[in-house]
């Protein structure tokens, strides 16, 4: 195995740490990689976005994990039951995974966990002094009088949980890392600072954090898990996360050999490592490896369709044969070829990504590039030749600028014409929750590996700023499907829901989907272990390197 060298400062941290029982040389393996957008907290109630999910995958544990085929597996729960129709959850769990080692228990040694600790950190997060962004996940519990917040620990090793109705999807939120197992000591002894001092169970331990400068993770020599052979995990002896924050610089240390993983392709380095066709130039085989494959991520724009707004009801875009017209205008196929080197497929499918077990274009067929269709449905709208037609206000952050303007010259030739307004990401949140933007750059990430998840997105009920309908979308057709496929159980029958569904989406022109998007990875020729996966989660504890 290739040993990195590290800073003496590091191999500092590695000698005084208490819970690393082995003699340590000058050379440590450590897995090195940078998160440009910062890290807020590493508590799991709030890792709602990637930036925070991945260090946090590192350091805790749930009930149960996703796999990278994306099938759920035993984690701390090393077996489970789902009975009475899918409505009772019953989980048995290990007897050998402990917390680590922290001041927080007595001794300074972490403690077994048991099922109590699970109803504790549930808890924690419908608890409205926590403030988690992941109380929506319990949406589906049922409160009974035997079982009032929906979940109870048995004893030690037995753990259930109760839902008001069937949901498919259940078992895939479970891996989410709100369901994470935290320490009620080390939540009471930090309060709100457990996020800069956390505890769990993962397959590294916290030991180093210094803001925009560093984060260090080291092996845990606890850690539960084993690999196919009998060997501990983790094989790494560290983790180092950088805070780089120019996409550019971080480019260039990893080139340089100083990082080694670099995710997605920014447009200021991608045909420096990629052909027009989206591999890898033959420059660089045997130095680097990338690594693609579907990801569960839609890239569209939306519209407000909300007309009782009356930002919307002036917009010529209430006119959903203005929205069919912009969704022909434009050529996605050749979108992707020129301004992503086809790392990513053209959404011509509907809402719902490639990568999923619902995804079928020959069932669900969206917006294909046709100007004089686009041009028949102006006609339509009361502008012919796009006579008449006010400019349409096209808001986007600066990453998806290059897309937007080539999507205003393709649609300046139909005659719609789109002025666009760049917005900072939380000012650009804030608007589109809050329905003040009436044509919007979205995306959405799968929270699980179910269509559902993507569809909830137009349900009524959900209307944002509480919900995610962010376009304000309200149909009863669509709301009855949706209802109706909550409580289909047979996979085929609720995929032809989820697909009807769909439909109805592109018949109304809820939205204009650009592209389905794909993992990418660059990493070295010497790591191994890494993978891939449609969530693009990072799991680092089979990470190794090799001569």
């Amino acid at each position: 195995m290739i040993r990195r060298l590290f800073s003496l400062f590091l191999f500092s941290l590695l000698l005084t740490n208490c819970s690393t029982k082995k003699v340590l040389t000058d050379q440590l393996t450590v897995f090195r990689y940078n998160e440009s957008k910062g890290i807020a907290s590493l508590d799991p109630a709030y890792a709602r976005n990637q930036t925070l999910i991945w260090p946090v995958n590192q350091l805790f544990n749930g009930l149960v994990q996703m796999d990278d085929s994306l099938n759920v597996r035993a984690c701390i729960a090393r077996s489970w039951v789902v009975a009475n129709n899918g409505l009772t959850y019953t989980f048995y769990l290990r007897n050998d995974v402990v917390f680590h080692d922290s001041e927080v228990f007595p001794g300074s040694v972490g403690r077994n966990v048991t099922a109590y600790d699970f109803e504790y950190s549930f808890s924690r997060i419908l608890d409205p002094k926590t403030a988690s962004p992941g109380t929506w996940i319990f949406d589906k519990l049922d409160f009974g009088t035997d079982h009032p917040r929906g979940f109870k620990a048995e004893n030690d090793s037995t753990f259930k949980i109760w839902l008001k109705e069937p949901f498919i999807p259940f078992l895939g939120i479970l891996t989410m890392p709100y369901c994470c197992v935290v320490p009620q000591e080390a939540v009471n002894r930090y309060g709100s600072d457990f996020g800069r001092n956390p505890v769990g169970t993962g397959p590294f331990v916290f030991k180093l954090w210094r803001e925009d400068e560093k984060l260090i993770l080291l092996k845990n020599d606890s850690y539960f898990e084993r690999d196919e052979t009998g060997c501990s995990l983790p094989y790494l002896d560290a983790v180092s996360i950088s805070f780089i924050k120019d996409k550019q610089s971080e480019f260039l240390e990893f080139m340089k050999g100083n990082l080694d993983f670099l995710n997605a392709i920014h447009p200021s380095y991608k045909d420096v490592l990629l052909t027009r066709s989206g591999e890898l130039k033959p420059e660089f085989n045997g130095r680097f490896k990338l690594l693609t494959e579907a990801y569960l991520n839609t890239e569209y724009l939306g519209f407000l369709c909300d007309t009782s707004l009356q930002v919307a009801k002036e917009s010529p875009v209430s006119s959903v044969f203005v929205r069919k017209a912009i969704n022909y205008g434009f050529d996605r196929v050749k979108m992707m070829k020129y301004l992503r080197n086809n790392l990513g497929t053209p959404a011509l499918s509907g809402f719902v990504p490639e990568g999923l077990p619902s995804f079928d274009p020959g069932e669900v067929r969206g917006y294909y590039y046709n100007p004089d269709t686009a041009r028949v449905f102006l006609a339509k709208a009361g502008y012919p030749g796009g006579v008449g037609l006010p400019p349409i206000l096209l808001t986007t952050t600066s990453d998806y600028l290059d897309l937007c303007e080539y999507i205003q010259f393709e649609l300046s030739v139909v005659g719609i014409k789109i002025d666009i307004e760049v917005a900072t990401g939380a000012s650009f949140r804030n608007k589109v929750a809050n329905s003040n933007l009436v044509f919007f750059r979205g995306s959405w990430i799968a929270d699980y590996p179910d269509a559902e998840n993507y569809l909830s997105l137009f349900y009524s009920p959900n209307l944002s700023p509480t919900g995610p309908n962010t376009t304000h979308f309200s149909n009863q057709c669509y709301d009855s499907l949706y209802r109706q496929s909550l409580q289909t159980i047979n996979p085929a029958e609720r995929y032809a829901l989820y697909q009807k569904m769909d439909r109805k989406l592109i018949e109304n022109a809820v939205v204009v989907p650009m592209f389905y998007d794909k993992v990418i990875r660059f990493i070295p020729e010497n790591l191994y272990g890494l993978g891939s996966n449609p969530l693009n989660l990072l799991t680092l504890k089979r990470v190794k390197f090799r001569n």
